[in-house]
């Protein structure tokens, strides 16, 4: 049974606002950074794990994910998962101490791990794969609206109220919007039809053909490369960065974090939509990550300039990173078409191990260089310090970048029949 257009505009939008839920908790760290620091009185590493912790659940709960879209649909795990997002909130705005916000931060990352896969599971079911990367870009453009939330509006607000208020605001949202999946949603079988039965061995057969097909994992070390990179700078360490090696205000350098999702968000939609037009997945891919390392270098060099071109380099540097956004359809287009939700979920596992394993690395080599500066309470770290722990967010951009050149170009259509024997 076909869903109507309405019906999958109202469900979509829902989705997309959870999305947005998604997004909001995920860089919300960075924004407010020095008042979690203060709170817990935390070293880089501590925060660079409790920034990370939602990352590591996260990366745990892809391939999960991926398995349960494609076998019990979207609308039950987007419903579990809004109600344990908003318990985590909660749990997080009123935690007394570091091990607590760990617990409410984790079950944060456990709740909104499932939205982007069961929203890529639906694009695919509903919409021609010709149109799969513009569409992708359209609900990651509107989802972005989260990430910019936790820059300027964040720190804005943790200013005149408090932090906890707005994680307390945000677990109502969070519980809403639960409710809202369940409604607009409709059974799986309209939105998958029809929906396969839950086979273990058809799963964990589907799952290793996936993990098998060599042409999935090019997809996925791009991910891991610059969307590692991107959720360890973005999600936590920009904002320390511009304050204490650029000496801007917390409002300046929370307005660049959201020049940053902004340039993300309108590259998304702007290169997934070029991806589609020109028929090619990997010139696109290329070109956008090689940009995006050379941006790497002029934070690596610490280089003081006006604020108005920082301003301009941090918008460029979130366009050029959102080209890691083609890897999921690199990724699906290699594989059966019903294994869309698993293979996508393989492939976003990438970008989040990365980012997990990043933020308390840079942390890490900060605290082990860190002279031994403190001003109100918070460590404060060198221009040569920072250095260091940037050149490890290079490497991996780097590293990502590379592995685009091995990427398989795909034309924009399912190339599945194609690869299978060498897969």
């Amino acid at each position: 049974m076909q869903v109507p257009a309405t019906g999958r505009g109202l469900a979509m939008a829902v989705v997309i606002a959870a999305y947005v839920m998604s997004f909001f908790h995920r860089f919300a760290p960075a924004g407010i950074a020095q008042d979690l620091a203060l709170a817990f009185q935390t070293s880089a590493a501590s925060l660079g794990v409790l920034a990370a912790t939602y990352f590591y659940v996260y990366t745990i709960m892809q391939v999960p994910t991926g398995i349960l879209v494609d076998t019990l649909g979207p609308r039950r795990i987007l419903l579990i998962g809004g109600l344990i997002a908003s318990g985590g909130s909660l749990l997080f705005g009123l935690a007394p101490d570091l091990d607590v916000a760990l617990v409410g931060r984790t079950l944060i990352g456990l709740g909104v791990s499932v939205v982007f896969i069961a929203m890529l599971k639906l694009i695919a079911v509903w919409f021609d794969e010709r149109r799969f990367a513009t569409m992708v870009g359209v609900a990651m453009l509107l989802g972005n609206l989260g990430s910019m939330l936790a820059g300027t509006p964040l720190a804005s607000l943790a200013q005149v109220t408090s932090w906890r208020g707005v994680f307390f605001a945000a677990a109502v949202i969070s519980a809403l919007l639960a409710v809202a999946c369940w409604v607009f949603i409709k059974d799986g079988r309209s939105a998958e039809a029809p929906r396969p039965r839950f086979d273990r061995t058809v799963v964990l057969n589907g799952l290793l053909g996936v993990l098998k097909n060599r042409a999935t994992w090019p997809a996925v070390w791009v991910n891991f490369g610059l969307a590692g990179s991107f959720f360890a700078f973005a999600g936590l360490w920009a904002t320390p960065y511009l304050v204490q090696v650029h000496g801007l205000t917390r409002v300046e350098a929370a307005s660049h974090l959201s020049l940053f999702f902004a340039g993300f968000a309108i590259g998304c939609l702007a290169i997934g939509t070029l991806s589609d037009r020109i028929g090619r997945r990997k010139p696109v891919l290329i070109a956008a990550s090689l940009a995006y390392c050379l941006l790497w270098l002029v934070w690596l060099s610490a280089l003081r300039m006006p604020v108005g071109l920082s301003y301009a380099l941090f918008a460029l540097m979130g366009f050029t990173t959102s080209s890691f956004s083609l890897t999921w359809a690199c990724a699906k287009e290699v594989n059966p078409p019903q294994l869309s939700g698993m293979s996508t979920s393989v492939t976003n596992m990438g970008g989040f191990l990365a980012g997990a394993l990043l933020q308390p690395a840079v942390g890490l080599v900060m605290d082990l260089n860190w002279d031994g500066t403190m001003v109100d309470g918070v460590r404060i770290y060198s221009v040569d310090t920072f250095r260091l722990g940037i050149g490890l967010l290079f490497g991996a951009g780097l590293f990502g970048a590379l592995w685009s050149f091995r990427v398989r170009e795909t034309g924009c259509r399912n190339v599945w029949q194609e690869v299978r024997p060498a897969g």
